[in-house]
């Protein structure tokens, strides 16, 4: 689990990110997934360049994150490192009631949230690619990962609503928990 205190922000990040919230023209909360989360609070080695979300509030404001922040923003330019809106994830049902505020009271207007470890790993479960194997099991080692909830939250919270076969998904889960996690 993340810790009380702030994980530490490091160059390109937080001149990227002090640079989005003073361009910001309201407050705004982004919610975050991906190697940006993995890397910062799990120890993830492999750099990234994007921060992926998959939530803006309120939502009229993406247009304007994309925009200040996006890929193709000057930001973006200046500082080599993005946001990248995720517009198709597999998340379990409830995970926005259990965000991770990153950095509390550090920004002016911007509010950045974290996905909760487990359902971090279950956000890669569809995709299943190479990286994401190589992320869940970096999870795995530095939370640790628990399988039975894992298992738990699966079952109640993504497997109703997930993307694709669920057989296929319930096979990968599987070989996850037997191949990362102890059981």
């Amino acid at each position: 689990m993340p810790s009380a205190t702030s994980p530490e922000l490091r160059n390109p990040w937080r001149s990227f990110l002090v640079d989005v919230d003073t361009q910001l023209p309201r407050s705004i909360e982004i919610h975050c997934l991906g190697g940006f989360v993995a890397a910062l609070y799990y120890d993830l080695p492999r750099p990234t360049n994007d921060l992926d979300y998959i939530e803006v509030v309120p939502h009229d404001a993406m247009a304007t994150v994309q925009q200040i922040a996006g890929i193709e923003s000057v930001l973006a330019r200046k500082h080599r490192v993005h946001f990248q809106h995720v517009g198709v994830a597999s998340l379990p049902d409830s995970y926005a009631e259990r965000l991770t505020e990153l950095f509390p009271a550090r920004f002016l207007r911007l509010r950045l949230f974290a996905l909760d470890p487990h359902d971090l790993a279950l956000s890669k479960l569809t995709r299943n690619s190479p990286i994401d194997r190589e992320d869940v099991a970096q999870l795995a080692k530095a939370v640790p990962l628990d399988a039975s909830l894992l298992r738990d939250r699966y079952r109640r919270e993504l497997r109703p609503i997930i993307i694709g076969d669920p057989e296929q998904h319930d096979r990968t889960l599987e070989m996850w928990i037997q191949a990362y996690l102890r059981s």
